[in-house]
């Protein structure tokens, strides 16, 4: 393998290479070590035409080297002239570099496997250069994101604000485009480790989750979108777990009336300012409710409330009849409804709550206002999704009928 001098002003830069991001700080530390050191590695060139050579591989020793105005450098001539042969040196040649990014690696596997001038395949790239056929197809994987997000994708574990590991980028891959990005940008700009990416991206994947909710849910942080989750999550336990006795059912009806494990978690969420006051108005109005009972006159006293269920089928320390269950979920619903009537959570009074804050108050106050939105529209989308599914079977019955 002869190394041969070349002037500099015969070489040229090879554009369609598959390296072409260069860190300017690394540039210059290349460039000051061959000012002292000199050229320690020859680069690989190829001929071309007018006498001139194409770079193979060796772009940042070429710059360097042009940066500090030397005359000629010292080069391997390839006397290989077929396209995807050179194309795939030079990819080998770079996985061996550290600056090789993880979305020039996914280029150059997409450029390999789909450019009709090479149109290869996975087994044939695995075999060529050493890697397996899922490692390949991860990689491309990192493409289905936009620009802006593979912009900060970076080599690596290490969790940093701001730049995604790939194992932060790609358990979002799969996700409509509309969520996928901007999820991964929440995830970079808050450093979420690796599994509560996977949370957040089981809940976009939901389908029992609508889309309007879904939308409003990205405008939240990703430690609240976490705590979204951990909620919906624990209603769908809530909701797996078999009837409990009669005993229990005036504890369990008082804390659906109370808003449940979501309104309790909106609750810790809230903080200790105005936020929270308005977020546990909710929950405090229905307790106050149920207490007054008949003495108020309410909602809560015009509806069925325990007692009744007892005469309407249950025998007295035996277990939850459907009569008792309805009457359950009938004064939870109206506690529910009365806590909204009496809470004072319109718009205008939360623009208004705001308006005294400094601007840091007023974005946290935004935040919690989000997060107990979120909350209630993921539990809508599951009310509204169990009656979908009870007139479904309402209208089965009839046909048979």
């Amino acid at each position: 393998m002869d190394i041969v001098q070349i002037d500099l002003s015969l070489i040229d830069e090879d554009k369609h290479q598959p390296r072409s991001r260069f860190d300017e700080e690394a540039l210059q530390e290349l460039t000051r070590s061959i000012e002292q050191l000199g050229l320690l590695s020859p680069i690989k060139v190829r001929k071309a035409e007018n006498g001139r050579y194409t770079i193979i591989y060796g772009n940042r020793r070429y710059l360097a080297c042009k940066t500090l105005g030397l005359p000629s450098i010292p080069c391997i001539v390839s006397a290989a002239t077929d396209a995807m042969e050179i194309y795939l040196e030079q990819v080998a040649e770079n996985l061996t570099r550290e600056g090789f990014s993880p979305i020039e690696e996914a280029e150059a596997y997409h450029k390999l496997l789909h450019e009709s001038a090479f149109n290869s395949s996975l087994k044939y790239l695995g075999a060529k250069l050493g890697k397996t056929e899922s490692y390949i197809k991860k990689k491309c994987d990192l493409l289905n994101f936009g620009p802006a997000v593979r912009e900060l994708i970076v080599k690596g574990t290490e969790i940093r604000k701001d730049r995604l590991t790939e194992d932060q980028a790609l358990p979002l891959k799969d996700l409509p485009m509309e969520y996928r990005d901007s999820l991964a940008l929440t995830a970079a700009r808050d450093e979420l480790p690796v599994g509560d990416i996977k949370r957040i991206a089981r809940l976009f994947k939901d389908p029992d989750i609508s889309d309007a909710t879904k939308a409003k849910l990205l405008y939240k942080t990703g430690p609240a979108l976490l705590e979204t989750w951990s909620v919906y999550e624990s209603n769908k336990a809530e909701r797996g777990k078999k009837p409990e006795p009669k005993a229990r059912a005036g504890t369990s009806a008082g804390r659906e009336a109370t808003g449940g494990p979501g309104q309790e978690a909106a609750e810790r969420e809230g903080g200790d300012g105005s936020a929270r006051e308005a977020a546990g108005a909710g929950a405090q109005e229905p307790a106050g409710a149920a207490e007054s009972g008949t003495d108020a006159g309410g909602p809560a006293a015009a509806g069925s409330g325990a007692a009744p269920a007892e005469t309407d089928g249950t025998a007295r320390g035996g277990g939850e009849t459907p009569a008792s269950a309805e009457a359950a979920v009938r004064a939870g619903m109206q506690a529910l409804l009365a806590a909204l009537s009496a809470a004072e959570l319109s718009a205008e009074a939360l623009e208004r709550a705001a308006e005294s804050m400094d601007p840091a108050a007023r974005e946290a106050f935004a935040e919690q206002v989000h997060a107990l939105t979120g909350k209630l529209e993921l539990r809508l989308a599951e009310w509204t999704a169990a009656g979908n599914r009870i007139a479904g079977s309402r209208s089965a019955d009839s046909a048979r009928l």
